[in-house]
């Protein structure tokens, strides 16, 4: 359901997903917006729609805090930089996201993790 709703968004409102890793009460994600658009904001307020939309309550999971449709007022954002510096910075944003589940207690490392971008960027020497 999550996926369909990065979907739909994307086709009106491009964006790379560059990392990805939902927890049972919140998740963490990292894209790359186009050059001349950096509005993240509508991007979060439409994926939230369309997904509370096209859910039911049945799917909405039980650790999910009471809270309106399910969704957190907070939504933080962090611009990394494209400069040569901003790469370092990237990467270390990218091992966060994919370490949220072991940081969490959910798993010992993230390839353990089954809903996360980590297995596809991962190499195999890794």
């Amino acid at each position: 359901m999550l996926r369909s709703a990065f979907r739909s968004v994307r086709a009106s409102h491009p964006f790379a997903l560059d990392a990805i890793v939902v927890l049972p009460d919140h998740l963490h994600c990292i894209w790359t917006l186009p050059p001349d658009d950096a509005d993240f904001a509508i991007r979060w307020r439409l994926i939230k729609t369309w997904f509370t939309k096209h859910c039911d309550s049945a799917c909405v999971p039980c650790q999910m805090p009471a809270r309106r449709g399910g969704w957190s007022r907070r939504c933080g954002s962090i611009v990394i930089g494209a400069h040569a510096a901003g790469r370092t910075d990237f990467e270390r944003h990218v091992e966060y996201v994919h370490y949220n589940p072991v940081k969490h207690g959910y798993v010992t490392s993230p390839m353990a993790w089954p809903h996360s971008s980590f297995r596809g960027m991962s190499r195999p020497d890794i």
